[in-house]
């Protein structure tokens, strides 16, 4: 069974859901290739986006998974968890 493409919009509600959106950044806009510091979410941020990935997809993720830098990184590492490629938006 092939489960459907992780996009960027999967992962920022995700983002927004498990650790809210920072005053001084937004999610909107061309994120892609920003860095997730930069955006205003740490590591622990990143591994809550993580856990609550692998609850509503029902997968489980490596760990090194919360290393990336970028969101781009981010969605083709679960894509690739996922079997379904390398998506970018």
């Amino acid at each position: 069974m092939t489960m459907t493409m992780f996009t960027l919009a999967e992962l920022v509600g995700a983002m927004r859901a498990a650790a809210g959106e920072n005053e001084e950044s937004s999610l909107d806009g061309e994120i892609l290739e920003v860095r997730f510091a930069d955006l205003g979410y740490d590591s622990l941020a990143i591994m809550e986006t993580i856990a609550r990935i692998e609850r509503e997809r029902g997968v489980s993720l490596p760990e090194d998974l919360a290393a990336v830098a970028t969101p781009k990184e981010f969605i083709t590492a679960v894509n690739a968890c996922l079997g379904e490629g390398t998506p970018v938006a």
